[in-house]
């Protein structure tokens, strides 16, 4: 079982940045890929970015692709997601999830995940 807690949510103004943090519990944190997703009530869950488990791959979205940048630090047991240029569309709850993956790849359908975080909440103010 692997506990992920989010962290780095909260409002922010229209063209700011946020960078979240997502803890996981795993001892094996390395063998994850890990991903970040979002949603809003009455959407389904949404990809945003995903790195593979040695950092050698990673997938964004297209509407963030150049403003957004997914990193981890397996010593740490962390994925971070850094985001700039923050859009009022882009308000939702943030979630972190975890993926065990046979290869070094960057998954970026929810179904291919198997631990999720409770989310974070992040609020874009026009």
């Amino acid at each position: 079982q692997v506990q992920l807690v989010e962290s780095g949510g909260g409002l922010v103004q229209a063209g700011g940045s946020l960078r979240l943090s997502c803890a996981a519990s795993a001892r094996t944190f390395s063998v994850y890929c890990m991903g970040w997703f979002r949603q809003t009530p009455g959407k389904e869950r949404e990809f945003v970015a995903s790195i593979s488990k040695s950092a050698g791959s990673t997938h964004y979205a297209d509407s963030v692709k150049g403003r957004v940048t997914i990193s981890r630090v397996n010593a740490k047991n962390t994925v971070y997601l850094q985001m700039n240029s923050l859009q009022p569309e882009e308000t939702a709850v943030y979630y972190c999830a975890a993926a065990l993956t046979l290869s070094d790849t960057a998954a970026t359908m929810p179904r291919d995940y198997h631990y999720w975080g409770q989310g974070t909440q992040v609020t874009v103010s026009s």
